[in-house]
């Protein structure tokens, strides 16, 4: 194995190792864990439109909003990455469970983000939902 395939290796798994700390950071309710995972500055759409935040605010509004809910799990799987220099598009499948003592919601989509490496590692510049279903009870 050349050193361009031990590379490319290593991005996959520092990759994936964002969107698991993403899925534990939000779950978790770790503010530090959750900033961990993105650039200074992101574009977030998460309702088809892309608006962009200061990484601090957006973490602030999305743990705000989830403080919500009693409970939550986050599982983030089938990832398919492509590293292009010290950008990747980072694609893997969501399901997500809200929980309230009374109600549930469930969430099943797809990340697409694009990540960019920095000195602390690699970090979401771009985060993107894309809902496919839905369902309350």
């Amino acid at each position: 194995m050349d050193q361009a395939q031990q590379q490319r290796i290593v991005d996959r798994i520092d990759i994936i190792d964002v969107f698991n700390r993403y899925a534990t950071g939000v779950d978790m309710r770790d503010h530090d864990i959750y900033r961990a995972c993105f650039t200074d500055q992101l574009d977030v759409n998460i309702t088809g439109d892309s608006v962009s935040f200061d990484a601090d605010r957006w973490v602030d509004q999305a743990l705000t909003a989830l403080a919500n809910f009693e409970q939550t799990q986050h599982m983030i799987s089938n990832h398919s990455i492509v590293v292009q220099g010290d950008e990747a598009e980072a694609i893997a499948y969501l399901q997500a469970h809200h929980f309230n003592k009374d109600s549930t919601w469930s969430v099943w989509g797809r990340y697409i983000n694009r990540l960019s490496r920095t000195p602390d590692g690699w970090r979401i510049s771009h985060l993107k939902l894309v809902m496919e279903w839905q369902e309350r009870s």
